[in-house]
Protein backbone atom coordinates (compact mmCIF):
# COMPACT_ATOMS: atom_id res chain seq x y z
CA UNK A 1 0.00 0.00 0.00
CA UNK A 2 1.79 3.17 -0.88
CA UNK A 3 0.35 6.11 1.20
CA UNK A 4 0.85 10.17 0.15
CA UNK A 5 2.56 12.74 2.24
CA UNK A 6 0.27 15.32 2.00
CA UNK A 7 3.42 17.86 2.53
CA UNK A 8 5.64 16.74 0.16
CA UNK A 9 3.39 14.66 -2.22
CA UNK A 10 6.12 11.85 -1.87
CA UNK A 11 5.07 8.29 -1.86
CA UNK A 12 6.46 6.03 0.70
CA UNK A 13 5.53 1.87 1.20
CA UNK A 14 5.16 1.15 5.07
CA UNK A 15 7.61 -1.43 6.27
CA UNK A 16 5.26 -4.57 6.69
CA UNK A 17 3.94 -3.77 2.83
CA UNK A 18 7.30 -3.81 1.63
CA UNK A 19 8.23 -7.16 3.20
CA UNK A 20 5.13 -8.45 1.81
CA UNK A 21 6.68 -7.12 -1.92
CA UNK A 22 9.75 -8.96 -1.02
CA UNK A 23 8.08 -12.03 -0.55
CA UNK A 24 5.30 -11.75 -2.64
CA UNK A 25 2.66 -13.14 -0.33
CA UNK A 26 2.18 -13.02 3.18
CA UNK A 27 3.34 -16.50 4.60
CA UNK A 28 -0.13 -18.73 4.38
CA UNK A 29 -1.52 -19.91 7.80
CA UNK A 30 -0.48 -23.23 9.38
CA UNK A 31 -3.69 -24.67 9.55
CA UNK A 32 -4.17 -24.00 5.65
CA UNK A 33 -0.96 -26.42 4.31
CA UNK A 34 -1.86 -29.11 3.42
CA UNK A 35 0.18 -32.04 4.11
CA UNK A 36 1.01 -35.21 2.01
CA UNK A 37 -1.55 -37.17 4.43
CA UNK A 38 -4.06 -34.47 3.69
CA UNK A 39 -3.83 -35.25 -0.25
CA UNK A 40 -4.31 -38.52 0.41
CA UNK A 41 -7.07 -38.16 2.30
CA UNK A 42 -8.77 -36.09 -0.57
CA UNK A 43 -8.18 -38.65 -3.13
CA UNK A 44 -10.21 -40.88 -0.58
CA UNK A 45 -13.23 -37.92 -1.32
CA UNK A 46 -12.29 -38.00 -4.79
CA UNK A 47 -12.95 -41.56 -4.90
CA UNK A 48 -15.88 -41.86 -3.02
CA UNK A 49 -17.85 -39.03 -5.30
CA UNK A 50 -17.06 -40.88 -8.30
CA UNK A 51 -18.47 -44.06 -6.87
CA UNK A 52 -21.78 -42.50 -6.57
CA UNK A 53 -21.23 -41.18 -10.25
CA UNK A 54 -20.97 -44.64 -11.81
CA UNK A 55 -23.65 -45.86 -9.79
CA UNK A 56 -25.73 -43.16 -11.08
CA UNK A 57 -24.87 -42.99 -14.92
CA UNK A 58 -24.45 -46.93 -15.14
CA UNK A 59 -26.94 -48.50 -12.92
CA UNK A 60 -29.43 -46.01 -11.93
CA UNK A 61 -30.31 -44.01 -15.61
CA UNK A 62 -29.94 -46.71 -17.60
CA UNK A 63 -32.74 -48.93 -15.53
CA UNK A 64 -34.79 -45.70 -15.40
CA UNK A 65 -34.27 -45.34 -19.23
CA UNK A 66 -35.30 -49.25 -19.56
CA UNK A 67 -31.84 -49.48 -21.24
CA UNK A 68 -30.81 -53.77 -21.89
CA UNK A 69 -27.18 -53.13 -21.93
CA UNK A 70 -26.64 -55.48 -18.94
CA UNK A 71 -23.09 -55.25 -19.25
CA UNK A 72 -22.64 -51.41 -18.46
CA UNK A 73 -24.82 -52.07 -15.43
CA UNK A 74 -22.21 -54.98 -14.45
CA UNK A 75 -18.97 -52.93 -15.59
CA UNK A 76 -20.47 -49.80 -13.52
CA UNK A 77 -21.30 -51.55 -10.39
CA UNK A 78 -17.27 -53.15 -10.57
CA UNK A 79 -16.03 -49.57 -11.16
CA UNK A 80 -18.09 -47.80 -8.58
CA UNK A 81 -17.21 -50.70 -5.82
CA UNK A 82 -13.60 -50.71 -7.11
CA UNK A 83 -13.65 -47.14 -6.34
CA UNK A 84 -14.81 -47.50 -2.57
CA UNK A 85 -11.67 -50.47 -1.94
CA UNK A 86 -9.03 -47.42 -3.43
CA UNK A 87 -10.86 -44.83 -1.30
CA UNK A 88 -10.16 -47.47 1.21
CA UNK A 89 -6.41 -47.82 0.56
CA UNK A 90 -6.35 -43.70 0.95
CA UNK A 91 -7.88 -44.40 3.85
CA UNK A 92 -5.22 -47.11 5.05
CA UNK A 93 -2.33 -44.94 3.80
CA UNK A 94 -3.28 -41.65 5.25
CA UNK A 95 -3.21 -42.94 8.12
CA UNK A 96 0.24 -44.17 8.00
CA UNK A 97 1.56 -40.84 6.26
CA UNK A 98 0.56 -38.98 9.11
CA UNK A 99 2.48 -41.21 11.71
CA UNK A 100 5.36 -40.95 9.58
CA UNK A 101 5.65 -37.44 8.39
CA UNK A 102 3.06 -34.85 9.48
CA UNK A 103 -0.69 -34.22 9.52
CA UNK A 104 -1.90 -30.04 9.33
CA UNK A 105 -3.85 -28.95 12.08
CA UNK A 106 -7.32 -30.01 10.08
CA UNK A 107 -6.59 -33.09 9.25
CA UNK A 108 -8.63 -35.11 11.43
CA UNK A 109 -11.55 -33.11 9.75
CA UNK A 110 -10.47 -33.99 6.47
CA UNK A 111 -10.51 -37.36 7.48
CA UNK A 112 -13.93 -37.37 8.83
CA UNK A 113 -15.44 -35.38 6.32
CA UNK A 114 -13.94 -37.63 3.49
CA UNK A 115 -14.89 -40.78 5.16
CA UNK A 116 -18.12 -39.29 5.13
CA UNK A 117 -18.53 -39.29 1.36
CA UNK A 118 -16.74 -42.85 0.68
CA UNK A 119 -18.09 -44.68 3.36
CA UNK A 120 -21.24 -42.87 3.86
CA UNK A 121 -22.62 -41.52 1.21
CA UNK A 122 -21.52 -43.64 -1.58
CA UNK A 123 -22.65 -47.54 -0.26
CA UNK A 124 -25.96 -46.03 1.30
CA UNK A 125 -26.55 -45.01 -2.44
CA UNK A 126 -25.57 -48.13 -3.57
CA UNK A 127 -28.25 -49.58 -0.95
CA UNK A 128 -30.96 -47.24 -2.57
CA UNK A 129 -29.90 -47.93 -5.95
CA UNK A 130 -30.25 -51.84 -5.71
CA UNK A 131 -33.74 -51.52 -4.05
CA UNK A 132 -34.54 -49.15 -6.93
CA UNK A 133 -33.60 -51.85 -9.95
CA UNK A 134 -33.34 -55.33 -8.25
CA UNK A 135 -36.44 -57.35 -8.98
CA UNK A 136 -37.75 -58.36 -6.02
CA UNK A 137 -36.55 -55.19 -3.95
CA UNK A 138 -39.06 -52.81 -2.02
CA UNK A 139 -37.63 -49.00 -3.01
CA UNK A 140 -39.36 -47.39 -0.29
CA UNK A 141 -37.39 -50.21 2.65
CA UNK A 142 -34.34 -50.08 0.74
CA UNK A 143 -34.06 -46.63 0.55
CA UNK A 144 -34.73 -46.51 4.82
CA UNK A 145 -32.33 -49.10 5.13
CA UNK A 146 -29.76 -46.26 2.79
CA UNK A 147 -30.88 -43.75 5.18
CA UNK A 148 -29.75 -46.11 8.24
CA UNK A 149 -26.23 -47.17 6.87
CA UNK A 150 -25.56 -43.19 6.25
CA UNK A 151 -27.07 -42.34 9.51
CA UNK A 152 -24.71 -45.16 11.50
CA UNK A 153 -22.00 -43.80 9.61
CA UNK A 154 -22.34 -40.16 10.62
CA UNK A 155 -22.62 -41.56 14.36
CA UNK A 156 -19.47 -43.42 14.33
CA UNK A 157 -17.75 -40.80 12.48
CA UNK A 158 -18.52 -38.46 15.54
CA UNK A 159 -18.10 -40.71 18.27
CA UNK A 160 -14.47 -41.47 16.65
CA UNK A 161 -13.74 -37.59 17.00
CA UNK A 162 -15.41 -37.38 20.92
CA UNK A 163 -14.22 -40.37 22.12
CA UNK A 164 -10.64 -42.07 23.46
CA UNK A 165 -9.92 -45.21 23.27
CA UNK A 166 -6.95 -47.45 24.43
CA UNK A 167 -4.47 -47.48 21.48
CA UNK A 168 -4.91 -49.74 18.98
CA UNK A 169 -8.61 -50.48 19.11
CA UNK A 170 -11.13 -48.86 17.47
CA UNK A 171 -14.99 -49.14 18.78
CA UNK A 172 -18.02 -50.70 16.71
CA UNK A 173 -17.13 -51.52 13.05
CA UNK A 174 -14.94 -49.38 11.29
CA UNK A 175 -16.24 -47.11 8.45
CA UNK A 176 -14.59 -48.22 5.54
CA UNK A 177 -14.43 -52.24 7.03
CA UNK A 178 -18.58 -51.74 6.80
CA UNK A 179 -18.91 -50.14 3.84
CA UNK A 180 -17.12 -53.04 1.69
CA UNK A 181 -19.59 -55.61 3.73
CA UNK A 182 -22.52 -53.39 3.22
CA UNK A 183 -21.56 -53.87 -0.72
CA UNK A 184 -20.57 -57.28 -0.44
CA UNK A 185 -23.67 -57.96 0.94
CA UNK A 186 -25.45 -56.56 -2.07
CA UNK A 187 -23.49 -58.00 -4.70
CA UNK A 188 -24.40 -61.50 -3.20
CA UNK A 189 -27.92 -61.03 -4.40
CA UNK A 190 -29.36 -63.22 -2.01
CA UNK A 191 -33.62 -62.31 -1.56
CA UNK A 192 -35.13 -59.37 -0.49
CA UNK A 193 -35.49 -59.77 3.99
CA UNK A 194 -31.88 -61.03 4.22
CA UNK A 195 -30.25 -58.72 2.80
CA UNK A 196 -31.94 -55.70 4.16
CA UNK A 197 -31.31 -57.95 7.75
CA UNK A 198 -27.72 -58.16 7.01
CA UNK A 199 -27.23 -54.34 5.77
CA UNK A 200 -28.97 -53.15 9.16
CA UNK A 201 -26.45 -56.06 11.21
CA UNK A 202 -23.76 -53.98 9.80
CA UNK A 203 -25.34 -50.16 10.61
CA UNK A 204 -25.65 -51.97 14.15
CA UNK A 205 -22.02 -53.14 14.46
CA UNK A 206 -20.85 -49.73 13.14
CA UNK A 207 -22.36 -48.10 16.33
CA UNK A 208 -22.27 -50.78 18.86
CA UNK A 209 -19.11 -50.89 21.22
CA UNK A 210 -17.76 -53.81 19.61
CA UNK A 211 -14.11 -53.52 19.58
CA UNK A 212 -12.27 -53.95 16.33
CA UNK A 213 -8.04 -53.93 15.70
CA UNK A 214 -6.61 -51.21 13.98
CA UNK A 215 -4.65 -52.29 10.57
CA UNK A 216 -1.21 -51.83 11.49
CA UNK A 217 2.04 -53.80 10.30
CA UNK A 218 1.05 -57.49 9.54
CA UNK A 219 -2.93 -56.92 9.85
CA UNK A 220 -2.42 -53.27 7.92
CA UNK A 221 -0.60 -55.70 4.95
CA UNK A 222 -3.41 -58.33 5.10
CA UNK A 223 -6.17 -55.87 4.49
CA UNK A 224 -4.15 -54.02 1.46
CA UNK A 225 -3.73 -57.51 0.34
CA UNK A 226 -6.81 -58.29 0.51
CA UNK A 227 -7.96 -55.15 -1.35
CA UNK A 228 -6.13 -56.21 -4.03
CA UNK A 229 -7.72 -59.34 -4.35
CA UNK A 230 -11.33 -57.98 -4.08
CA UNK A 231 -10.43 -55.54 -6.76
CA UNK A 232 -9.08 -58.38 -8.89
CA UNK A 233 -12.21 -60.57 -8.22
CA UNK A 234 -14.33 -57.58 -9.42
CA UNK A 235 -12.81 -56.97 -12.45
CA UNK A 236 -13.06 -60.52 -13.48
CA UNK A 237 -16.83 -60.43 -12.81
CA UNK A 238 -16.79 -57.13 -14.80
CA UNK A 239 -15.26 -58.87 -17.86
CA UNK A 240 -17.69 -61.95 -17.70
CA UNK A 241 -14.17 -64.17 -16.97
CA UNK A 242 -14.72 -67.96 -17.29
CA UNK A 243 -15.78 -68.41 -12.94
CA UNK A 244 -15.95 -64.95 -12.54
CA UNK A 245 -19.47 -65.12 -10.98
CA UNK A 246 -18.60 -67.42 -8.52
CA UNK A 247 -15.29 -65.95 -7.61
CA UNK A 248 -17.39 -62.48 -6.89
CA UNK A 249 -19.90 -64.88 -4.82
CA UNK A 250 -17.39 -66.46 -2.83
CA UNK A 251 -15.13 -62.90 -1.94
CA UNK A 252 -18.27 -61.41 -0.80
CA UNK A 253 -19.16 -64.07 1.32
CA UNK A 254 -15.81 -64.19 3.04
CA UNK A 255 -15.98 -60.60 3.76
CA UNK A 256 -19.39 -61.38 5.11
CA UNK A 257 -18.15 -64.15 7.39
CA UNK A 258 -15.03 -62.07 8.15
CA UNK A 259 -17.71 -59.30 9.69
CA UNK A 260 -19.53 -61.52 11.61
CA UNK A 261 -16.80 -63.55 13.08
CA UNK A 262 -14.97 -60.56 14.31
CA UNK A 263 -17.41 -59.58 16.78
CA UNK A 264 -17.72 -63.12 17.94
CA UNK A 265 -14.01 -62.70 18.67
CA UNK A 266 -14.45 -60.11 20.26
CA UNK A 267 -17.38 -60.84 22.36
CA UNK A 268 -15.24 -63.93 23.83
CA UNK A 269 -12.04 -62.28 24.48
CA UNK A 270 -14.51 -59.31 26.67
CA UNK A 271 -16.30 -62.52 28.33
CA UNK A 272 -12.75 -64.50 29.02
CA UNK A 273 -11.38 -61.17 30.44
CA UNK A 274 -14.37 -60.81 33.11
CA UNK A 275 -13.79 -64.16 34.47
CA UNK A 276 -10.01 -63.99 34.71
CA UNK A 277 -10.98 -60.48 36.70
CA UNK A 278 -13.65 -61.99 38.74
CA UNK A 279 -11.05 -65.13 39.79
CA UNK A 280 -8.35 -62.54 40.22
CA UNK A 281 -11.07 -60.46 42.58
CA UNK A 282 -11.75 -64.08 44.27
CA UNK A 283 -8.43 -65.24 45.04
CA UNK A 284 -7.48 -61.48 46.46
CA UNK A 285 -10.34 -62.03 49.14
CA UNK A 286 -8.71 -65.52 49.77
CA UNK A 287 -7.57 -65.23 53.52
Amino acid sequence: MTVIDPDTQAGWVPEAAEDEDADGTQDMPLSMRLSIADTLTLGNATCGFMAVYFTTTGILIPHLTGSDESGMARHSAATAVILMLMAAVFDLFDGLVARKLRSSPMGAELDNLSDLISFGLAPAYFVLVYGMVADDAHQRVSALAAIVVLLAVVLRLARFSCVTLKDGMFQGMPSPFGALTVVSIVLLELPFVPTLLAIVGVAWLMVSRVEYPKPRGVLAVAMLSWIVAAMGLLAAWAFDAPGGQLLLQTGCALQVVLGAVIPLFATARRVNTFRDNRREARAAQLP
